[in-house]
């Protein structure tokens, strides 16, 4: 076995989603490269749309068709489809934005240099998911009140009394606990995974090209890699859209509750 191949080594997996601090290193401020990108993804999502309505015509075309065709694609298969007409064009503008958001967060996954998506760290996904929680309950208690929406929330109608000893913990746990947790802890693992497929694959290739008779079977994870890059791509929209069309329906059932 050659050296080069003997000394080659799996990292740890901690290593793939540990990224040094690039600034202010050492102070309460230190920013890492998972804050960087956040940042360029929201830098992203702000500048398609500005580009994309900066010089509006009747009949778009270039940028601005892709901008205004993404924007219609959100509003009606997303918000208009899950929160009715008025209240989805209402709610286009911010639904549409965090598709955008996590979509670009996601895409880093298969960028050349970057590999690395901020979603597979829990703590962004986590932020995102409250905020929507927070949004759902605030809401919930603007629209219906306080009292209504609680009993909107844990009495459900229609249920005999004597079953609201059980079903009322349950609806509690639910949609109080249980529902940030896996909004956030869905789009975690799929990025995560993914990111994890990604690296394995690259690595099998560089472990196989240090040998001379095991590069024969350099193809195999060449050919997965690359097959599992477009299928993380279609993983990056497919996240995008879950957290999305969730979002859609928590924030619509506070505003909504007998949907």
């Amino acid at each position: 076995m050659p050296a080069a191949l003997a000394a080659f080594e799996f990292p740890p997996v901690s290593h793939l989603f540990e990224w040094p601090v690039v600034i202010l290193d050492g102070t309460p401020l230190a920013i890492n490269k998972t804050v960087v990108l956040t940042g360029a993804a929201a830098l992203l999502t702000i500048g398609f749309f500005v580009l994309g309505s900066r010089k509006r015509a009747l009949v778009p075309s270039g940028f601005q068709n892709l901008a205004e065709s993404s924007y219609e694609l959100v509003e009606e298969n997303i918000a208009v489809e899950v929160m009715g007409a008025e209240d989805g064009k209402r709610w286009t503008p911010f639904l549409t934005s965090l598709f955008f958001f996590i979509f670009f967060m996601n895409i880093f996954e298969v960028i050349p240099g970057i590999q690395f998506p901020p979603t597979s760290r829990i703590a962004i996904p986590a932020l995102l998911a409250i905020i929507v929680w927070l949004m759902m309950i605030f809401l919930g208690m603007k629209t219906q009140g306080v009292g209504g929406y609680f009993k909107s929330s844990l009495f459900p109608p229609g249920v005999p009394k004597v079953l609201y000893l059980l079903v009322t913990p349950i609806e509690f746990i639910s949609t109080f606990l249980v529902r940030p947790f896996s909004h956030a802890v869905r789009l975690f693992a799929n990025m995560m995974a993914g990111h994890i497929l990604l690296t394995t694959f690259a690595l099998l290739s560089a472990a196989l090209w240090l040998g001379k008779w095991n590069a024969i079977f350099l193809p195999l994870p060449v050919v997965g890699g690359a097959a599992m890059t477009g299928f993380e791509v279609l993983v990056a929209v497919l996240q995008a859209y879950i957290f999305t069309i969730l979002t859609a329906v928590y924030i619509g059932g506070s505003l909504h509750p007998e949907h």
